[in-house]
């Protein structure tokens, strides 16, 4: 067997027998195929029908889940094509026929060509998105986390992947650990809050608005896809005026540097309706309401009512038997935000300056000695993403039409950051991915969990009566705790930032990225 040098307290032995999770890992594969085999569908299959007595949908899951697992170990032809069709036809019979439909979509699309999957699986998320407020409400209930989420909560949803994509330029590519990113969101929201509501009601502009009753309404009146722009402006200039003084420290400093601004921001909206006699911010009462935008009637009228005059008087047109909402409308004007946010973020990822950043996440010594200026491309990384959390944040208070203090506490950035970490550092896909799945959980999924939860967990008529989302920061971080431990690169990583973790970087000692052989 092959042997590296020794080193304290592992005599002599590879890294591949050093630690109980290594050494069980070793056992386990140690031994015959067939019994590896047959232990893991008997274990699978006991926790199926351990499940089915505490719900039986969610004992039906556990054998989809199974089936589905052992499919890539089928040869493709006739095992795993007949396997597949029996999933869908079982479940196109017995229900629910929406489970049917996914397995059926998401079974064709792996036997797509390899060479497809880089642009059918990116078109047919998209499809997806675009048309779900058509079948939200007919899609299956999924065990433990109940109903999909409704339209509404798909809106908070894409919001917070817009800003978590924001933040993965700052963390994910060039390797700054911000905790005040909240601060972007909140400058966002407020700038859309003083232009679009009666809060300087002592002026009178208007300029493009929509629904303002009475058209002579007091106030700073400005159209939102005017202010959507500025905002994302004003807080990349408050990024870059952040960055320049902080930017020069690095890891812990800079984040302890960054948590302060983040509290800063939040204490002046908190007290800014007097600062020095003026009211900025309205204080702890916030700002309500903010303008809902719209397209006004001229241009409604020449495009056939497709972009609707006002968002919150729009919806009378009865599309493929749904009749469009209000938040049917927020929610496809929040897809083009995210799709040009994830536009951008690519673009600059595989740019000259996407490279520095890189350059500097891995080694910021190395890349200033091959002449990358650093102060100037991580201040470009501040702004870019500040610029995408100002929008964000300024399309979220247009869609609540209010917008207060007590939105932008400090949790709001960890709570960001975690869904990069849980997504992937570095890969846009996985943060999306991460972001989507706390946002959700955030919005609906504890508390539905909670309900499934007092109804299925008994003892006789014993029930434990728990209100999950007053638990909510200790379940994200067990959830990162446990991403950590078992898969440090999150769940989509790039491979990159993969091989970074698991081969080393230029500060792990050398006896760690040692491999035997």
């Amino acid at each position: 067997m092959a042997q590296v040098e020794t080193h304290v307290g592992t005599r002599g032995e590879i890294p591949e027998q050093i630690g109980f999770r290594n050494k069980l890992r070793a056992s386990w594969r140690g031994l015959p195929k067939e019994q590896r085999w047959a232990a893991t569908i008997g274990i699978q299959l006991a926790i199926a029908i351990l499940l089915w007595f505490v719900d039986r949908s969610l004992g039906y899951a556990a054998l989809t889940i199974t089936a589905i697992y052992w499919l890539r170990r089928l040869p493709p032809l006739p095992w795993r094509l007949a396997l597949e069709a029996g999933i869908v036809l079982v479940y196109a019979v017995t229900g629910p026929r929406s489970v049917a439909i996914v397995l059926a979509i998401a079974f064709a699309l792996f036997w797509a060509p390899k060479e497809w999957h880089g642009w059918l699986i990116p078109l047919t998320a998209t499809l997806t998105a675009v048309f779900y407020p058509f079948f939200a409400d007919r899609m299956f209930t999924i065990p433990v986390f109940g109903a999909f989420p409704d339209v509404a909560t798909g809106v908070y949803m894409i919001v917070f992947i817009m800003m978590a994509v924001g933040l993965n330029i700052v963390v994910g590519y060039a390797g700054l650990l911000d905790l005040g990113y909240v601060a972007f969101y909140a400058t966002g929201a407020y700038t859309a809050a003083w232009f679009a509501s009666l809060q300087f009601s002592h002026r009178s502009i208007h300029f493009g608005a929509v629904g303002l009753i009475p058209p002579n309404v007091p106030g700073i009146h400005i159209s939102l896809w005017l202010l959507l722009p500025l905002a994302g402006a004003f807080t990349a200039l408050c990024g870059i005026l952040i960055g320049l003084p902080t930017l020069r420290l690095r890891g812990d400093y800079l984040a302890i540097v960054t948590l302060g601004f983040g509290e800063i921001v939040y204490v002046l909206a908190r007290n800014g309706d007097n600062m020095f006699g003026f009211n900025l911010t309205n204080g702890p009462n916030g700002i309500t309401p903010i303008d809902a935008p719209g397209w006004g009637n001229h241009l409604s009228s020449w495009t056939g009512g497709f972009l609707p005059a006002n968002y919150l008087t729009c919806c009378k047109a009865v599309v493929f038997g749904h009749h469009v909402q209000s938040a049917d409308v927020f929610f496809w004007t929040a897809l083009v935000l995210l799709a040009f946010t994830v536009f951008c973020s690519l673009r600059l990822r595989d740019s000259r300056l996407g490279r520095a950043w890189v350059a500097i996440r891995e080694d910021e010594t190395a890349a200033a000695a091959m002449g990358i200026p650093l102060m100037r491309t991580k201040t470009w990384a501040y702004a870019s993403g500040a610029f995408f959390g100002g929008v964000a944040g300024a399309y979220y208070a247009s869609f609540k039409s209010a917008t207060f203090p007590g939105d932008f506490f400090f949790n709001i950035s960890v709570f960001i950051l975690c869904m990069v970490i849980l997504g992937g550092m570095g890969n846009v896909w996985g943060v999306m991915v991460g972001a989507a799945f706390l946002a959700y959980l955030n919005q609906e999924g504890l508390a539905n969990t909670g309900s499934w939860i007092n109804t299925n967990i008994h003892v006789g008529s014993w029930h434990p009566n728990i209100d999950v989302p007053l638990y909510a920061s200790g379940i994200y971080g067990v959830i990162i705790l446990v991403v950590m431990l078992f898969r440090p690169e999150g769940l989509i990583p790039s491979r990159r930032r993969a091989a970074e973790l698991h081969e080393g970087v230029h500060d792990t000692p050398l006896y760690d990225v040692t491999h035997a052989g």
